[in-house]
């Protein structure tokens, strides 16, 4: 009985010691992983406001359509429909957005994920 008592009293000191340091460990990973995931996310969201349309386009073409109308007067209408519309863009942007969104979408994921594990 009394080698039963020494076996069990060294297992738990090593497998608490075991614990602590996979715990350590995994903690530290899950810091990383939670300042890589909110670098990667900021640097991804730069990227997706690069890519939006320029709605300071549109505005200035109207802008100076209504320069016009007041200079030649309200009866000259000048033509709006060489206006570009927002609707047309071409399929590699839109891919682009699509993927760019996607991986902001795992990213914010994989922190979710870490605080978890971290609160766990």
């Amino acid at each position: 009985k009394d080698d039963s008592s020494k076996f069990w009293a060294t297992y738990k000191k090593v497998s608490t010691e075991y614990d602590k340091d996979f715990l350590r460990r995994a903690n530290d990973d899950m810091g990383i992983i939670l300042t890589f995931a909110g670098l990667f996310s900021a640097v991804n969201s730069t990227f997706i406001i690069g890519m939006q349309p320029d709605p300071g386009d549109t505005t200035n073409v109207l802008l100076l359509y209504q320069i016009q109308m007041s200079v030649k007067g309200p009866n000259s209408v000048p033509d709006i429909s060489t206006l570009s519309s927002s609707t047309g863009f071409p399929s590699s942007m839109v891919w682009a957005q699509t993927l760019a969104y996607a991986s902001l979408a795992f990213s914010v994921l994989a922190a979710f994920g870490a605080v978890l594990g971290k609160q766990w």
